[in-house]
């Protein structure tokens, strides 16, 4: 063989190989917040579908009833299938907003609203436990 000829085969340089590191962290830079912001939001999107069920199944309860439910595990069941997690806090801590039943002749309270137990701050600046 004379000294003119080459080899055929060829790996990358250490220069291309860093170059592509390189573009691979852009791009992981520029997809991280995106994501976390999507994620934020898919969070904040079950948070008030909860709340909107939640509030329904109470709606309903006091409908066939004629009173408020005492506690939400009188929601469990025909009015709920079961207590969301709640998905900010991660836990079935809701705060169960009760009051004076309008509806009972005797007096008494019931469960009037729901809101979640978070004390974070949501994207629009309110806060969970206010929505």
């Amino acid at each position: 063989m004379s000294g003119k000829q080459r080899s055929s085969a060829r790996g990358f340089t250490l220069l291309e190989l860093m170059i592509v590191m390189f573009i691979l962290v852009i791009l992981a830079s520029v997809a991280l917040p995106q994501y976390r912001k999507m994620m934020l939001h898919a969070r904040e999107t079950v948070l008030r579908d909860d709340l909107f069920q939640m509030r329904k199944a109470i709606d309903q309860y006091t409908a066939d009833k004629g009173e408020l439910p005492k506690s939400p595990e009188e929601l469990a069941g025909k009015y709920l299938r079961e207590i969301p997690v709640d998905p900010i806090t991660n836990e079935r801590d809701w705060n169960w907003i009760t009051g004076e039943d309008p509806y009972a002749t005797e007096g008494g309270s019931g469960i009037i609203d729901v809101k979640s137990s978070s004390t974070e701050e949501a994207s629009d600046g309110s806060h969970y436990s206010d929505w």
